[in-house]
């Protein structure tokens, strides 16, 4: 194991504190549980010279949730949102998917926050430093190609894996932000710019030879600039309101199953009236460099779960879920898994 580089650590108690800490420091990380930084610190990734320990700031630790909507501080542990009576009742898809991080360990220490900004991974990436030197380094960190798709032309297509972003956004969450600019308010799915998704023939014709041509912006990015958060912003709470008959759940497949990271993980909230499927989302992690809420849904409901709806949804997930190899397991069995998870999760919620 390679020695820790030297840092500091500041620790604020005001959101006022930590974004003077920001501006003096701009360069500076903040810090959660340390359960994905501290382990890129150590394998030379990133080297930040100052981190920013936002579990000691006050009001980020909070859950205020009922039956019509829960609010979830940024410094709220994946424990402690598993365990809460309230997300266990009225938001089963966010205590599922919090349950499902890592092992226990990881969800005493891991936070919201961290985990809905969870750096985004790949094979080639999410090594040692002598690993990567070996492999002429990844556009992700020093290099200059995307070793996953070598034609690519500039585009990183490392994966976005945190859990909690899909089961939020099929719940249609928000979020708050404070900056040095002041704070505001967004949709969850605007945090998120990964180069989303390949279509129709460019797909069938060849993952590898996408290209983006748009330069990176607040709303279009790729594995490698992943959030749209400008410089010195974090996230602080995350929201969302309830749907009266909303069933939900999460459901996630992994090699390792008490401490890996997902090879695909779904979350799927719909509502059932009668026989008839009346409202459909569906969204994914571990399969794009963003969580991806599949588009489209709304045309399977209307009527019951028949052959009509899976074969809709399984064309959707060809359509919307990269083949791409970022993890040991090949593109196509990930995106393989993707849709048997969804089409499983989607019975066992509708028969309920």
């Amino acid at each position: 194991m390679d020695a820790l580089p030297e840092f500091k650590v500041l620790n604020p108690a005001t959101l006022d504190e930590v974004m003077a800490a920001r501006a003096a420091h701009p360069d500076s990380k903040p810090l959660g549980g340390g359960t994905d930084l501290v382990v890129n610190i150590r394998r030379g990734i990133v080297a930040p010279p100052v981190l920013i320990d936002m579990t000691r700031v006050a009001g980020l630790h909070a859950i205020k949730a009922d039956a019509n909507s829960i609010e979830i501080g940024a410094s709220v542990t994946l424990t402690q949102l598993a365990e809460h009576p309230v997300a266990i009742e009225h938001y089963p898809v966010l205590a599922q998917a919090a349950g499902l991080i890592a092992g226990p360990t990881h969800r005493n220490m891991g936070t919201v926050g961290g985990n809905l900004c969870l750096d985004t991974r790949c094979i080639f990436y999410n090594q040692s430093e002598w690993w990567r030197d070996a492999n002429n380094h990844c556009l992700k960190t020093t290099g200059s190609m995307c070793h996953v798709a070598p034609k690519s032309r500039g585009v990183c297509f490392a994966t976005f894996s945190g859990d909690l972003a899909p089961a939020l956004l099929t719940l249609g969450a928000e979020i708050d932000i404070a900056g040095p600019n002041g704070r505001r308010t967004m949709p969850l799915e605007k945090l998120y710019i990964g180069f989303a998704r390949l279509r129709g023939d460019e797909a069938a014709a060849s993952a590898a030879q996408a290209r983006q041509d748009i330069p990176v912006t607040e709303t279009q990015g790729d594995g490698k600039f992943f959030l749209s958060l400008r410089p010195g912003e974090i996230v602080t709470t995350v929201r969302a309101n309830n749907t009266p008959g909303l069933r939900s759940g999460y459901d996630k497949i992994r090699i390792r199953k008490s401490i890996e990271y997902p090879v695909a993980g779904v979350a799927v909230a719909l509502k059932r009236e009668g026989d008839r499927l009346a409202s459909l989302r569906v969204a994914f992690t571990g399969t794009n460099p963003r969580p991806v809420l599949l588009d489209g849904t709304a045309a399977l409901t209307g009527g019951g779960l028949d052959e009509r709806v899976f074969k809709g949804l399984d064309a959707l997930v060809r359509d919307q879920i990269m083949p791409m190899k970022t993890t040991f397991t090949p593109g196509h069995y990930r995106r393989r898994v993707a849709g048997v998870l969804a089409r499983r999760l989607l019975t066992r919620l509708f028969e309920g």
